[in-house]
This record gives C-alpha cells, sequence and structure tokens, in this order.
C-alpha cells in the first residue's frame, strides 16, 4: 500500500509538471501575438517582457516545487516522519502541547526553506522587471511579522483544536468543525483592524470625488461598507490591485495607492463593481455554505480514519501520533482533491463570468471593465497566452484574453 500510495503522488506531480510544461510551451508558440482589443495597450516590447517575465516566474516555482516535493517524498516514505513524530514526544508528554509543537515547528521549518526563493523572486526577478520596492529591512520586517502572526494564530487554534479531542473523543468532529468556523469568521472580523495594519498603511481615498462615486454605485445595489480606504502598495510593489476586506459591519473596501494612479475613476468604479457582483450574486455565501460542508464532512472523515488506525501503516509506520496521522490525512487529502482541480476552477470562472455580467450592467459601461483589465495585464506583465488545458485545470479566473472580448462584445451591442 505504501508503494500504491507514492506513486498515487507522483502521478499526481507529473500531470502537475506536464500540464505546466503544455502552459509555457504554449506560451512560446504564441507569446509574441497581440491579442484583439489589446493593441493599443500593448507593444512588442511589453509581450516580450510579459513573456520574459512569465518563464522567469515559472522556472522558480519549478525549482521550488521540486524542492519541496523532494523533502515531502523523504519526510513521508523516507522515514523522518516517524523520527519528527518521536523526538516532538520526548519534548512533552502533553497532548495538547505536543500536537502544538508539532505544528508549529513544521511551520517555521516551511517558513525558513520558502526563504531563498522569496529572496530571488523579490530582489531578483521582481526587482529586474521594474515591481520590486521593497528594500531588505522591510523584507526582513515583513518576514518576521508575518512568521510572528502566523505562530501566534496557529498556537491558539491549535491549542484549542487538540483541547477539543482530548475532552470529546468520540464527537471532537462536530466540535471542531464548528470552532474553525467560528475562528475563520472571527478572523475576518479581526483581520481589516489587527492583522492588515502591521504591514500597511490605510487611509481614506484621496482622489477627489471618488469616494462619493464609490458610495453612489454601492446605494444602487444596497450595499453598505463601513470605510473606503487607499493602501500605501507602491512602499512595497508596483503590481496594482482592489479587494474588498472584513464581514458585516466592518467591511470595507481597500484600494492600492497603484491601482489609483493607473486607471480613470470609470475603470476602478468598473473593478470595484465586479467585485459587488460577486456580493449580489451570492457567490461569497455560496462559497462560504460550500467551504464549510467540505469542511463538516472532511472533519468527520478524519474522526472515521484516525479511529481506524491503519493510517500509519499506509507509510509503513508501526504507530504515529494523532498529530502524525493527520499530516498522513491532508496528503492523502492533495491526491484525492486533484482530479477535482477542474470542477472548483471551472464553478470559480463562471462565478466570474456572472460578476463581469453583473458589473457591465450597473455601471452601463462594460468598455471601461474591459479598458481596466487590460491595464491591469499590462502593468502586471500577465501572461495573455496560458494553454487552454492549463487555464481549464488552474484558472479560477476565465483568461483576461476571453473577458476582455466578451465585454467588448457587451460594449458593441
Amino acid at each position: 500500500m505504501t508503494i500504491a500510495l507514492l506513486l498515487s503522488y507522483l502521478l499526481t506531480v507529473a500531470a502537475g509538471y506536464w500540464l505546466s510544461a503544455l502552459n509555457i510551451m504554449h506560451l512560446r508558440r504564441y507569446g509574441n501575438v497581440i491579442p484583439a482589443g489589446f493593441e493599443k495597450a500593448i507593444d512588442p516590447e511589453t509581450l516580450a517582457r510579459t513573456t520574459a517575465y512569465t518563464l522567469e516566474k515559472n522556472r522558480l516555482g519549478l525549482v521550488e516545487s521540486l524542492l519541496d516535493n523532494l523533502l515531502l517524498v523523504l519526510f513521508l516514505f523516507g522515514g523522518l516522519l516517524g523520527v519528527y513524530d518521536r523526538w516532538i514526544a520526548s519534548l512533552s508528554g502533553s497532548f495538547v502541547v505536543g500536537g502544538v509543537l508539532f505544528f508549529v515547528l513544521l511551520t517555521v521549518a516551511q517558513t525558513i526553506l520558502g526563504i531563498p526563493f522569496s529572496i530571488y523572486d523579490t530582489f531578483r526577478i521582481e526587482n529586474r522587471y521594474g515591481f520590486n520596492n521593497t528594500t531588505p529591512r522591510l523584507w526582513l520586517t515583513d518576514l518576521m511579522k508575518s512568521t510572528a502572526v502566523s505562530v501566534i494564530l496557529l498556537t491558539l487554534i491549535a491549542m484549542g483544536g487538540f483541547a477539543i479531542i482530548r475532552i470529546s473523543p468520540g464527537f471532537w468532529w462536530l466540535w471542531i468543525w464548528g470552532f474553525f468556523a467560528a475562528v475563520s469568521i472571527f478572523v475576518m472580523y479581526l483581520s481589516p483592524y489587527v492583522i492588515e495594519p502591521l504591514f500597511n498603511k490605510f487611509e481614506p481615498v484621496k482622489e477627489e470625488g471618488l469616494e462619493d462615486d464609490i458610495r453612489a454605485l454601492l446605494a444602487k445595489t444596497g450595499l453598505q461598507v463601513s470605510r473606503i480606504m487607499q493602501m500605501d502598495a507602491s512602499r512595497r510593489s508596483s503590481h496594482s490591485n482592489a479587494y474588498f476586506t472584513g464581514i458585516g459591519r466592518v467591511k470595507r473596501i481597500v484600494l492600492y495607492d497603484t491601482l489609483l494612479r493607473q486607471m480613470t475613476h470609470g475603470e476602478v468604479l468598473a473593478v470595484l463593481a465586479h467585485e459587488v457582483g460577486h456580493w449580489k450574486k451570492g457567490h461569497i455565501w455560496k462559497r462560504l455554505v460550500m467551504t464549510e460542508l467540505l469542511g463538516l464532512a472532511s472533519c468527520y472523515l478524519a474522526y472515521r480514519l484516525t479511529a481506524w488506525g491503519g493510517l500509519p501503516g499506509l507509510l509503513g509506520l508501526p504507530n504515529s501520533s494523532f498529530a502524525a496521522q493527520l499530516v498522513i490525512l491532508a496528503f492523502i487529502g492533495t491526491i484525492a482533491a486533484f482530479p477535482f482541480a477542474p470542477l472548483s476552477s471551472w464553478l470559480s470562472r463562471r462565478q466570474e463570468r456572472e460578476a463581469d455580467c453583473f458589473a457591465s450592467g450597473l455601471t452601463g459601461t462594460p468598455a471601461a471593465l474591459a479598458s481596466s483589465l487590460i491595464k491591469l495585464s499590462r502593468e502586471n506583465l500577465a501572461n495573455l497566452h496560458p494553454h487552454p488545458l492549463y487555464a481549464r485545470f488552474y484558472y479560477s479566473h476565465p483568461p483576461v484574453v476571453e473577458r476582455v472580448r466578451k465585454l467588448l462584445e457587451m460594449a458593441s451591442s
């Protein structure tokens, strides 16, 4: 069974690499073609930079992925999981403390392993293509803050989770599900006021008339937000974006200052109208319900499989701690979930198309949303030529060329 499990994992990894290779070959073949609708915004020089940027990011991702997969195979199938499990047990005989240490130390180790790749990406690739504005000091400060936040949150969540398992061994799957759901909602409330300000400065939108235009747009839909803010994203990168954050009464809109510099008011409104479309079409609560249902099923399945007692044997181990069994389950879960990735991506792309249609109807200017997407693609050097199969498998959004084409068709009809 151990060999079968290893082969299954290697097969999913190989399939992922094959799809990535298809995508790169497709880009090399068509990367010099300016798509219809992009002629005024993309010139051959920009297109060449886009192709080069995509290829460099892909090469770095491939090296990091190969290292991650090699270490994972050695950890799970080379006996290191058992060694690590016994070492954690020697540090503490407590079920709760041992479980917390197991996952916190793994998280810290993973963060450390990712540091060289983050440095190369930030100070070599992003710098070469004019995106990086981060200083070494700021990068280090961000790393320390993000690691501290992750460790604190993981420690608290793991302590609560393992305590629940210890207190209610027969029904922990149900209480764990409820606990995780409550924590996720709490973090959504907490993040805009406690976590996000640790990394960025937020202030009211400075452009004259923009906040009034945004609130007028929202008033048409009955959607209310507590605040409309701009964020100093340019302090770190020239990449641009906008997003909704928080939930309920603390929901607010955040605009990157880089986005505000690149787009007209009409284009900013079109981008936000798309996000409003997700709320009005019920995409947010549908995703939340689906996530919670899958979470409940996963918790119950984890309960049944850990009670079964055969998980350690799948890796050739005589026994293992509860925390180690959760790692084995997570590993099996990644293999089982791989074939369903295209379905998940398709559902997401369908919602994105619905949001585009809603935004076009709300603003009455689908061309403005098309223009904003073209600018985002140009400024972020987004790949305009993904392989269709790769896009169907991995893309949560329709390829930008497809979105622009449909929006321009709406504008001309």
